[in-house]
């Protein structure tokens, strides 16, 4: 099972098939944000993180511009991770309540988290095509986490993406799932998606999602696995 993630994420990491994609992650690295002018940025593309025989999978859409992809890592050293691991430590589900960079000694349980994109795309808006593209990496990570029984999507776009990467690869037509917090919805493959809020900085500071919100969310989660 490692040795096939081994490789698909050695795979994931050195992909250049979309070249706006490819043009905008370097430039980010190069120009970097002010406060991390002397970091070495990763400037690629994002694999998957955690336990690989958990049963939750949580989604994001795309790396973020000076967290995933200055540090290598999804959900990693911005203020969205901050608020995230704040979530998952009290909820139990990882075993330090910060991700700052790789070698933070980070641990999550029973608990994989993603993104559908794997670069970091312009405006935060991936172009249908190079969703498209990166699918086909979303399902080769779905069908190495063999004990997946929850798939948390994190924010509308990343439960839209979700929904159009089943409709595209499963039997799955005409189904109006909409997108509402803590809203739980049947797929396919007999996984359940469920919807959530973005951990990010304007749904915390306007207090659209708050820790108790989102530890409530998990927990939920935790009893249906």
């Amino acid at each position: 099972m490692l040795s096939t993630f081994y490789n698909l994420n050695k795979t994931i990491i050195k992909c250049n098939k979309c070249s706006r994609l490819v043009k905008f992650r370097k430039k980010i690295a190069k120009e970097k944000r002010k406060q991390y002018i002397n970091e070495n940025y990763w400037g690629k593309p994002i694999t998957g993180f955690g336990d690989t025989k958990g049963k939750i999978l949580l989604v994001g859409l795309a790396p973020a511009a000076h967290g995933g992809n200055r540090t290598g890592r999804v959900f990693t050293g911005d203020r969205s991770a901050d608020f995230l691991y704040k979530c998952l430590y009290k909820a139990k589900m990882s075993n330090q309540p910060t991700s700052e960079n790789k070698y933070d000694g980070l641990k999550l349980y029973n608990t994989y988290v993603t993104t559908a994109l794997k670069c970091v795309p312009p405006g935060d808006k991936p172009i249908p095509d190079e969703l498209k593209t990166c699918f086909k990496y979303f399902k080769q990570e779905i069908d190495l986490l063999k004990n997946i029984k929850v798939i948390v999507a994190l924010g509308k776009i990343a439960f839209d993406a979700c929904l159009t990467f089943y409709k595209k690869n499963y039997n799955f037509k005409n189904k109006k799932y909409i997108f509402v917090h803590g809203a739980k919805y049947k797929l396919p493959d007999q996984k359940i998606l469920v919807s959530c809020y973005h951990p990010s900085p304007r749904n915390v500071n306007t207090k659209r999602i708050d820790i108790d919100k989102m530890l409530y969310l998990f927990n939920n989660v935790k009893k249906i696995i």
